[in-house]
């Protein structure tokens, strides 16, 4: 064995340099917070150091500020010296005439009761008369403000003030000329910034209150930030003003929070903030753009009666309880995509301007008692759904919601609009350019670049697009690219050319049918429309079959009406038209569509067999007698359902039936009746066709009419029963 002996002098220079060596290691690594404990207490404020800081206080962006930064300060009642001291030696230093000096709390601790207006300048809101302290730039800051409360007190004493009123001591303000900031800031008491108006900005974000703060009446003339602020009691910002920019970001809010007749000239933000219980935003005057994306209400949140004059972005908020927006007036568009409903939101009274609607894409209701209210057949004008896809299963929610609120008008606009998409879905995949099967060239012509149509080619070649989305997955296709070609693009399967073929003739067979739907009645949801549409037809076939019946030849012997009847042919059908027309434009959409769907139904068969009939002439017996019989035993209104437009064979059954009159004035008036009989199957007495010598040419006609007529009658019977609201809840609710 053996034994080494170490001198002392060299063990200590060993220790001294296991020590440095350990030293040098925690201060490179530091601990974590679980193994070093706790932080340490931030130094406590005295008079003495706030002196110092007060003799020299730091330049920031060229401005004094008092920096009191990481200190703790105990304003408590029973450290009244400091307490007294902390106010009277600040308010000296702020309030000293020249530059504004401005005050740095971050990081610190407040124990205690916080005033603010103890340590600001008092100034009257009334009256020509400002401190000479107040530089010309401060002094316009709190003029806009004292105009705008004069015009209020003025208009308020016209209606008020009562004779021999003694006028009442001047309203002050307290004025914090500097900048304020209250960054990471921790107040354990009551804060107190009601009734200051701070010309400088106010950076307070993430500041925690763990008591009451009152903000009442505060005006903000600069850019306030409140970014990730904490405020686990009641907040009141009531009746505060905010010049510019309020940022609260991030906020949360663990109790009341109460903005009650606040008003913001800026921007405002409250994305993704935290609203724990009841928040108040009633009477609030929104006059730059508004932001709660991503916000979350686990209680009520009011809006009742404010304004906002621009945009209001509720993108992906949460809605737990109710959210009252009752009697708002909304001048620009409000963004609820995205966003859970989970109680009731509710926009009962509010107004929107022509340049306001909702943009509801991709909201949800996310509970049974979810519910959305607004004014009964103006709710639904107002919503707003870009594409078909992806809101499938909200467009049905919202329609079974107002079905249950028996508001069918705003049911049956939505389907309708549901409709629409629809339509305009079919018509992209129908015209559309397929993704799977388009060449590169093709590609480019639509707007992508050549890397970006290699790219899908090559994608595609692994494995066929099932949905245009997935091209975002895609590295060289950004959102906008994608943006500028969904809309000629489609994603389906690759067909064999019978197959494909098949599917393109269903699809324009669905197309039309869907569109002549939506043209003539709007889907069945306008009974106004399909009237003003049968008004139209009843008008022009009347006419059609005047003219064939009356107007039959020139030579040898002519045989045509008299000029009376042609002109109160002509102002008959001119006056049904006007009705029908008038009701198409009040009505409709898509006026213009629906005349030109109207015209291709009746005008080119029409118009190519009368041609046939006066080009070939007509030589037949019974020919200076009406095609037209009435049935002779009766004079009544009758429903004609049931009925064809010829005269049955039964001999004893024709008896019945005599040809229609020439010779009496009245007698154009048959040829409406009938058409309206053939239509409508509705009409004073039966007249028909009758079954001997008649050309083929009528018959056609005639018959032409009737199966319009049938497609017409089935149409109106199913918009009557979707308008209808007593028929319409017996057959819709659930």
């Amino acid at each position: 064995m053996i034994v080494v002996r170490i001198k002392p002098s060299i063990w200590c220079w060993l220790k001294l340099a296991i020590a440095l060596g350990v030293g040098w290691l925690i201060w490179a690594n530091p601990l974590p917070l679980a193994w070093a404990g706790t932080s340490p207490e931030p130094m406590p404020l005295t008079l003495e150091i706030l002196q110092a800081r007060l003799k020299q206080p730091a330049l920031v962006d060229g401005l004094p500020v008092i920096d009191l930064r990481g200190f703790s300060i105990d304003l408590r009642p029973e450290n009244e010296p400091f307490r007294s001291g902390f106010y009277q030696q600040l308010r000296h230093q702020l309030q000293r005439p020249g530059s504004p000096t401005g005050l740095d709390l971050s990081h610190s601790a407040i124990q205690g009761d916080f005033q603010i207006s103890q340590l600001g300048l008092r100034a009257p809101l009334f009256g020509d008369s400002l401190s000479p302290i107040f530089t010309p730039a401060e002094q316009e800051q709190l003029k806009r403000d004292r105009r705008r409360l004069s015009r209020l007190v003025t208009l308020s004493k016209l209606f008020l003030a009562t004779p021999g009123q003694q006028n009442s001591t001047p309203i002050q303000i307290s004025v914090f000329r500097g900048s304020l900031k209250l960054v990471q800031t921790r107040f354990a008491g009551i804060a107190d910034f009601s009734n200051t108006f701070f010309l400088k900005p106010v950076e307070a974000a993430t500041v925690q209150f763990n008591q009451p703060t009152d903000w009442s009446q505060t005006r903000f003339s600069q850019a306030a930030n409140f970014t990730g602020a904490v405020f686990k009691k009641s907040t009141r910002f009531r009746s505060s003003i905010f010049f510019a920019k309020a940022e609260f970001r991030q906020a949360q809010f663990q109790a009341e929070a109460n903005f009650q007749s606040s008003e913001f000239q800026g921007n405002a933000g409250f994305n993704q903030s935290l609203f724990e219980q009841v928040a108040n935003f009633q009477r609030v005057q929104w006059q730059g753009t508004v932001d709660f994306a991503q916000a979350h209400w686990l209680d009520q949140v009011l809006f009742t009666k404010s304004t906002f004059n621009q945009s209001l972005f509720l993108t992906d908020a949460t809605f737990e309880k109710a959210a009252l927006l009752r009697e708002v007036e909304f001048n620009r568009p409000i963004n609820l995509r995205g966003a859970a409903i989970m109680d009731k939101i509710d926009f009962g009274y509010a107004s929107f301007s022509p340049a306001a609607y909702l943009n509801v894409a991709g909201m949800r209701f996310d509970s049974d008692r979810a519910k959305f209210v607004g004014n009964p057949n103006e709710i639904s004008r107002v919503i707003s759904v870009p594409t078909l896809q992806g809101n499938e299963n909200l467009l049905r929610e919202l329609i079974r919601n107002f079905r249950r609120q028996e508001q069918i008008p705003d049911a049956n606009y939505l389907d309708y609009t549901c409709q629409r998409l629809r339509l305009k879905e079919l018509q992209q995949q129908l015209w559309g350019v397929n993704v799977n099967t388009a060449s590169i060239r093709q590609l480019q012509v639509l707007g992508l670049t050549a890397t970006q149509a290699k790219q899908i080619v090559a994608q595609r070649a692994k494995r066929p697009f099932r949905s245009l989305t997935e091209l975002l997955s895609l590295a060289n296709v950004d959102i906008a690219s994608y943006i500028n070609v969904r809309d000629r693009l489609v994603a389906r399967p690759v067909l064999t050319p019978p197959l494909e073929l098949f599917n393109r003739l269903l699809l324009a067979w669905r197309c039309l049918i869907l569109s002549q739907l939506l043209w003539l009645s709007q889907y069945g949801t306008s009974f106004a429309l399909i009237f003003g549409v049968g008004l139209v037809a009843i008008a022009y076939f009347g006419v059609i079959f005047w003219l064939l019946d009356r107007w039959r030849r020139q030579v040898p012997n002519p045989i045509r009406p008299p000029l009376t009847e042609a002109v109160y042919v002509s102002v008959t059908a001119l006056a049904l038209a006007i009705l029908g027309i008038f009701a198409i434009f009040r009505s409709g959409d898509q006026p213009w569509l629906t005349l030109l769907s109207l015209f291709v139904i009746t005008v080119p068969v029409s118009s190519v067999l009368l041609t046939v009939l006066y080009a070939q002439g007509r030589y037949h017996p019974l020919l200076n007698t009406s095609y037209f019989s009435e049935e002779g035993t009766l004079r009544q209104f009758r429903i004609l359902l049931g009925r064809l437009p010829i005269i049955p064979r039964y001999p004893m059954f024709q008896e019945r039936y005599l040809p229609i009159l020439w010779d009496r004035r009245w007698s154009w008036l048959n040829y409406f009746d009938f058409s309206l009989n053939n239509l409508l199957k509705f009409g004073f007495n039966d007249i028909r066709l009758r079954d001997q010598h008649v050309p083929g040419i009528v018959t056609t006609l005639v018959w032409y009419q009737w199966g319009i007529g049938i497609l017409f009658i089935g149409q109106l019977l199913w918009t009557l029963s979707r308008t209808i609201p007593g028929l319409n809840l017996l057959i819709y609710f659930k």
